[in-house]
């Protein structure tokens, strides 16, 4: 178990693709970068792998103070066996106070082991991170300097903080694309530390003889305008009208859910609290009824227009233009009106 240290680093779990750090731990990095300005400390980036060398310029730029590199053959390939044994050993040699994961694939399979190891809490799928302080109701006592964990709970139908005010160090996954991208500072300074890495074969479950990365076919965090659709948008046929308009707009398509678990869109579209969060400049619902799991994946949205038949719609709540009426109907005049000023 780690020393509880109160004052230790802010620490960032870091994923990396070949000589690519993934956007989700830079968004982490300048999250953390918030964080320890609050608390006076500093930022700590880990980074694992077999061919990591550069990456730590990247992180500094982006808020690192520290980057610590731990290169070894045997972390060439993700397994959580050997990963959570690196990340716990420099864990208790260098007592973080806080740890981040991206709510990844990887993050989550990677966190609660190594909450586990070290005897520290984990809250999963964090929207929102904050300092703050604690009374316990119990013994009276208040705690400063908390992390306050701030994530959807019950399916996304309320919003709950979660707390850990005697397990250290605090640790959480945040969801991707909710913190927002850090600034690159060329400028700044840090300091890259070369982690000695104790590793054996017997350390690995499995051996991974090669490893297939399938690229993403959807950019939804990258794209400035998204065309969203929900269950009321009735079939998979009836998506092709929002294919129509996203590619007018020069666009991508989303979806809720409900959508894409009535099989009229694939997984990889699905925006909300079980899918990713985006910040185009302009978000069209069609649809969509506006659930708080939806909403909490879009409402950061610049412009945001719902199309409707229900007036009393909970996205239009949310919406900046309000449009009550059949989106086959409303769909086909907004293409027609877009392409006649092109």
């Amino acid at each position: 178990m780690v020393d509880v240290n109160k004052k230790g680093d802010v620490w960032v779990f870091v994923e990396s693709l070949g000589s690519k750090v993934e956007d989700t731990s830079l968004e982490l990095v300048g999250k953390a970068r918030e964080l320890a300005d609050e608390l006076g400390v500093q930022v700590g980036a880990v980074v694992l792998g077999s061919e990591i060398a550069g990456l730590d310029e990247r992180l500094i730029c982006c808020g690192g103070d520290k980057v610590y590199m731990c290169q070894d053959p045997l972390l060439a390939h993700y397994q959580v066996s050997s990963y959570s044994k690196v990340l716990c050993d420099i864990a208790n040699e260098y007592n973080p106070s806080i740890i981040l994961f991206g709510a990844t694939s990887v993050g989550r399979d990677l966190a609660p082991r190594v909450a586990a190891r070290l005897g520290a809490g984990l809250s999963a799928d964090c929207t929102d991170l904050q300092i703050g302080s604690h009374k316990d109701s119990v013994t009276g006592k208040t705690y400063d300097d908390i992390l306050l964990q701030i994530c959807p709970a019950f399916g996304g139908n309320v919003i709950a903080t979660i707390i850990n005010f005697d397990k250290w160090p605090q640790m959480a996954t945040v969801r991707e694309g909710v913190m927002k991208m850090p600034e690159l500072d060329r400028n700044r300074k840090g300091e890259t530390i070369k982690h000695t890495v104790n590793l054996s074969k017997e350390d690995l479950v499995v051996e991974i003889l090669d490893e297939l990365v399938t690229e993403k076919t959807v950019d939804l965090k990258g794209s400035d305008v998204v065309v969203a659709g929900g269950a009321g948008i009735g079939s998979k046929e009836n998506f092709k009208l929002l294919w129509d308009l996203a590619n007018a707009l020069g666009g991508v398509v989303g979806a809720t859910r409900p959508a894409v678990d009535l099989g009229y869109i694939s997984e990889e579209h699905m925006i909300g609290a079980t899918g990713v969060t985006v910040r185009p400049s302009l978000y069209i619902a069609a649809g969509i009824s506006g659930a708080l799991q939806h909403q909490t994946g879009m409402w950061d949205s610049k412009k945001i227009i719902a199309i409707n038949t229900d007036p009393d719609a909970a996205i239009f709540d949310v919406a900046h233009y309000k449009i009550v009426g059949d989106f086959n109907e409303v769909i086909p005049m907004m293409i027609k009106a877009i392409k006649a000023k092109c």
